[in-house]
């Protein structure tokens, strides 16, 4: 069901807020205004026609932002599809790394260094215990996620990860960890790893950073919580593919926009995720929103060790031969509502071709529409 609001509502009624407010860098600016025009006659888009029954649709193309509410479930579909070769029967394990907030004025300031830091920090904590005799001994991989927001869109970076159970030994055999791979590493232990981890990385980036400002680091909660997903390896595929295309907000979550102010819905996880509203001033929820557009060109999914692109082709082969792999589809387990464009509502047949394309001055003339379509359904 189509959403009653949208964050491009919200855009398109308050655009001047956007250009005026001098919080926003351009890339920022650029990354809303895609989203406000998304589906629009301003971005041009396609005439379809069913040749089976004569049904018209006008169809308007997509921003195709990765920040765009409404454009992320092909691509969700996509990733997964693409991930079903790398799947290897082993037990998985969701790993969650997270910043404390004392991060949070250094990732406005400096978000790709942040970021980059959290990725290398939480990969090589993961590597410090899967190369450990007492834990692994063995080379291991992982897929990881950024997400850099919280459910009522205040910063919150972190990493949504999945680790198999297990890794490669040096003489080239499976070898799983704890429990016959049914648990992964000690998560108090992780977290002290993770935050000297993530000092050190950042000292990398910042080398004039103030010393007070790292030893505070010491002093804070560090998060990493560690689970094993349920099911077959194609579930912690699909598993993983709900945190990989998500965004700060979906449109389904905003449930009133007026002249002053947004009200959305959120869970509040201290509360057992007790479903709650927000209502924030429009400029203070379009700045919400914005703090989460990620620098031009910043990675936010990453493949490491035994599933990195650059070595997977020949360890993932390997592995399903060592753990005598039968080459079966999954059973997909998943429903989608992604747009089908062939498919006719009228007719209930997969039959729409596109006759006509059109640019930013919108759609074609309705009776000159009337006219190619009658004109395509009699030849």
């Amino acid at each position: 069901m189509r959403p009653a609001f949208e964050v491009a509502d919200v855009l398109k009624r308050h655009w001047p807020l956007v250009l005026n407010d001098k919080r926003f860098n351009l890339w920022q600016i650029r990354t809303l205004g895609a989203i406000m025009r998304c589906r629009s006659a301003d971005l041009g888009g396609h005439k379809d026609i069913c040749c089976n029954c004569g049904n018209s649709r006008i169809s308007y193309n997509s921003c195709r932002n990765r920040h765009c509410p409404k454009c992320q479930g092909k691509n969700r579909e996509n990733w997964i599809e693409n991930r079903e070769n790398d799947l290897i029967p082993v037990p998985y394990f969701h790993v969650v790394f997270t910043l404390p907030d004392i991060l949070n004025h250094l990732a406005l300031f400096n978000p790709e260094a942040v970021y980059n830091s959290l990725f290398d920090a939480a990969w090589n904590t993961i590597k410090v215990f899967a190369n450990d005799p007492k834990h692994l001994g063995a080379k291991t991989g992982m897929i990881a996620v950024l997400h850099t927001w919280g459910q009522n869109l205040s910063l919150h970076p972190h990493l949504h990860c999945i680790v198999p159970g297990g890794g490669l030994s040096a003489a080239g055999f499976w070898k799983y960890a704890r429990n016959n791979g049914k648990y992964l590493f000690p998560v108090k232990a992780m977290s002290m790893v993770f935050r000297a981890k993530y000092a050190a990385a950042l000292r990398m980036k910042f080398p004039d950073i103030d010393k007070n400002f790292m030893d505070s680091l010491f002093d804070q909660h560090w998060v990493v919580y560690a689970k094993r997903p349920f099911g077959n390896p194609h579930q912690i595929i699909e598993y993983l593919g709900r945190y990989t295309h998500k965004i700060a907000i979906s449109n389904h979550r905003i449930l009133n926009i007026d002249q002053h102010c947004v009200t959305f819905s959120y869970k509040d996880y201290r509360k057992g995720a007790k479903k709650l509203e927000m209502t924030l001033p429009v400029n203070e929820f379009i700045r919400r929103f914005a703090l989460h557009i990620l620098p031009k060109a910043f990675v936010r999914i990453r493949h490491y060790g035994i599933l990195s692109s650059s070595t997977k082709h020949l360890t993932i082969p390997h592995i399903k031969q060592l753990l005598v792999y039968l080459e079966s589809p999954f059973e997909k387990s998943f429903t989608t509502d992604i747009f089908n464009p062939k498919y006719c509502p009228n007719c209930k047949t997969d039959s729409m071709i596109t006759v006509e394309i059109f640019h930013k001055r919108g759609p074609p003339d309705v009776l000159n529409s009337i006219i190619k379509s009658n004109h395509f359904i009699l030849s």
